[in-house]
């Protein structure tokens, strides 16, 4: 990166450098070309869609045109591309109703309800959605990624640190695949607009940002359950607080088993769906850290210059020291995530970028001096000059009054989907959110609980991918067993 010859400015990116990733992605992704990969420009992506309800069915509103849909979309940010109008060949999704659903939009399409079944005919597609719960993500992505297909995931990218890191280093081989994780946020206008104002000096360096957003899904005390997590915190008007031991009979439409994944086995029980309440257990997921963390930690992972070198020609975004704790479940429960949770990241200095300060806060946690008018869900830069919300507001008003917003010098995203259907056809650069960018933001945000579930202030060392002071922290970086029929699959 260039520096300013003045020294009152941040050090400035390129153009090519933010949207292509090269901000964090490091010289193995940035350097690979954008070539026609055997794909006629004309010619429409053939797509596997692994999960077709939710999350699944969105993502086929925003990669195909459905009639009647259109309104569903998520509005296209300025300077988007064509809206993307692929061909959906596979659905696979383990919940009979979505997957009849789906067919009804896509009746040619081929079904199944196991996604390792998906891949034993790979010619059927050139790419694969993912849209499962979070445990089956790694091996859906894996399977995609070594059958040389294009692959969009949703977020959080894995489960946990250990199958994040092998996704993103599978990925690495095949830098001709296009890949991109599901935050949409990092194409956004405001992203852009956020590193423009940073890099014109007007808060001096930033040494601490502050993430928050009041979702408050998961285990708390039963005022606060009360408060802010009904419906899907209670069931029969008893607040979910550990297993029910009641039997249930498995819904006709579900394969259970199939959903478990490499999950330990356990009865299924109405607790666990929909989304909002499965993703609250350990087993399957991560609370909101890894959840929001995926899109809003993002926005500091995006424009400060946080990536140090790798010492292998690459770049890295790994905090130096991470602690976490739930001021209303101060101990961990072996079974729920936490509703409310404050995690402290330590970033190392960088460049003309300082050390740096990440708190996250989520659920009725807020950051010091917060007044309702910064939002429910936003950052906070501190700098040595002033503030800046992620809104774009400079603080305190008064003494910014004059500031003129800096023009536009970043390039904008065509759109997040556009971006990896362009890439996929060759006549892109490479997505923002690819997983070599995604692979480390991911592995940060999983880190918070990890801290948090394991009770200390965790010295990171990234390259051996362990905790260097607390040996125990090893079982929430990696799932200690997969299931007989899911534990031979993903391969280090």
């Amino acid at each position: 990166m260039k520096n300013i010859t003045d020294g009152k400015k941040k050090s400035q990116v390129t153009r090519r450098e933010f949207v292509t990733g090269a901000l964090a992605a490091g010289a193995a992704i940035t350097g690979a070309p954008a070539l026609l990969r055997g794909k006629n420009l004309n010619n429409k992506l053939n797509i596997a869609f692994i999960g077709a309800g939710g999350r699944g069915r969105a993502n086929m509103r925003q990669l195909t045109i459905i009639p009647g849909q259109e309104e569903r979309r998520r509005p296209p940010e300025p300077g988007a591309g064509p809206h993307p109008d692929e061909n959906v060949t596979v659905l696979c999704d383990v919940d009979q109703n979505y997957l009849d659903a789906a067919l009804a939009l896509f009746p040619k399409a081929k079904t199944y309800k196991d996604l390792r079944r998906v891949f034993d005919h790979p010619n059927d597609f050139d790419a694969v959605v993912v849209s499962t719960a979070e445990q089956t993500h790694a091996v859906a992505t894996y399977l995609a990624l070594t059958h040389g297909k294009h692959v969009y995931c949703e977020k959080p990218l894995c489960y946990n640190i250990w199958e994040t890191r092998l996704i993103r280093e599978t990925a690495a081989k095949f830098p001709h695949l296009s890949t991109q994780m599901g935050n949409q946020g990092h194409a956004s206008e405001s992203r852009r607009t956020i590193r423009e104002i940073l890099d014109t000096g007007v808060i001096g360096p930033v040494r601490e940002v502050h993430v928050w957003t009041s979702r408050a899904w998961g285990l708390q005390d039963a005022a606060s359950a009360e408060k802010f997590d009904k419906p899907h915190g209670f069931y029969n008007g008893i607040q979910i607080t550990d297993r029910f031991k009641e039997k249930m009979p498995v819904p006709a439409n579900l394969s259970w088993d199939l959903w478990l994944g490499p999950a330990p086995e356990r009865p299924y029980h109405a607790t666990y769906f929909p989304g909002p309440r499965w993703y609250r257990w350990w087993d399957f997921g991560n609370g909101t850290m890894s959840d929001l963390g995926s899109h809003d930690n993002d926005v500091p992972y995006t424009v400060l210059d946080l990536w140090r070198p790798d010492g292998k020609g690459g770049k890295v975004l790994a905090p130096l020291t991470v602690e976490a704790f739930s001021p209303n479940v101060p101990v961990p429960h072996k079974e729920l995530a936490p509703a409310t949770l404050v995690a402290t990241f330590e970033f190392a200095a960088v460049g003309s970028q300082p050390a740096l300060k990440l708190v996250w806060y989520q659920g009725d946690a807020k950051p010091p001096g917060w007044v309702e008018a910064w939002g429910e869900r936003s950052q906070l830069f501190v700098g040595e000059n002033g503030m800046l919300l992620g809104n774009g507001k400079l603080l305190p008003e008064e003494k910014f009054k004059d500031f003129k917003t800096p023009p536009k010098t970043l390039p904008r995203s065509p759109g997040h989907y556009v971006e990896w259907v362009n890439y996929a056809k060759g006549i892109g650069p490479v997505p923002g959110s690819n997983f070599q960018y995604s692979g480390w933001t991911t592995e940060a945000n999983h880190l918070g609980n990890v801290a948090y579930r394991t009770g200390k202030k965790l010295q990171w060392d990234y390259q051996n991918m362990r905790a260097t002071n607390a040996p125990e922290a090893e079982r929430f970086i990696r799932r200690p067993e997969y299931r007989k029929g899911w534990d031979d699959i993903l391969k280090s």
